[in-house]
């Protein structure tokens, strides 16, 4: 059997030797935690959350997505200078990440992922940022192990969920409110007000859209 072969056999999405990879490039974080540094975005194909409006519903059918090889996704990786990769997607937990975080910490990486918690944790990853959404429910370990909550703000009740899943979260969780995109305009002086009553919230914003970078 021959390389290409053994690459695409049928369990090796299954056993994460191969992902739907929808997209990756190198460019700056523009939310949460990390904003502002420079970053190797891993996005993966597939997602059963399907959140009304997420401004990537592209990569939600992993089938349109091929498969790649995890040292490929690595070895493009590591053409650029910053050693900070943030995996994301789509849902990226939905798939065996242990392959792809241990070839990229010995390749001198930390990682970053985003996720909705929809599915349990797997890999070795650094830094969790949990963004739970209503349309499917997050796990229960991710209250204990995210260092980051971020929860976007579509309608005025979304405040009160978000204080829902802050309560359940562990002491050294940083909280971040970031408006959805399409609300930006209405919506980012109510989470300015909320922010200065409630400063244990930070304000996320998505200023990669400010910088027009990917």
């Amino acid at each position: 059997m021959n390389q290409t072969h053994t690459i695409f056999a049928p369990d090796a999405i299954q056993k994460g030797a191969i992902l739907p990879l929808m997209e990756a490039f190198y460019t700056i974080q523009g939310e949460g935690y990390h904003q502002g540094k420079a970053a190797y975005f891993i996005r993966l194909g597939g997602c059963d959350v399907g959140c009304h409006w997420c401004d990537v519903k592209e990569s939600w059918n992993a089938n349109n997505h091929p498969p790649v090889a995890v040292a490929e996704i690595v070895r493009k990786a590591t053409k650029y200078p910053a050693r900070l990769a943030v995996i994301t997607g789509g849902e990226p937990l939905m798939y065996n990440l242990a392959p792809l975080t241990s070839a990229l910490h010995q390749a001198g990486f930390k990682i970053n992922i985003e996720t909705s918690g929809a599915h349990s944790y797997n890999g070795d990853i650094d830094w969790i940022c949990f963004s739970p959404k209503k349309f499917k429910a997050p796990k229960d370990e991710f209250y204990q192990i995210a260092h980051e909550l971020k929860v976007v703000i579509y309608h005025h009740k979304d405040f009160e969920w978000a204080e829902a899943h802050a309560a359940q979260m562990h002491n050294n969780c940083q909280f971040f409110l970031q408006p959805e995109w399409s609300k930006q305009e209405s919506m980012l002086p109510n989470i300015i007000e909320y922010v200065k009553k409630n400063p244990r919230w930070q304000i996320s914003l998505q200023t990669h859209k400010y910088m027009n970078v990917p």
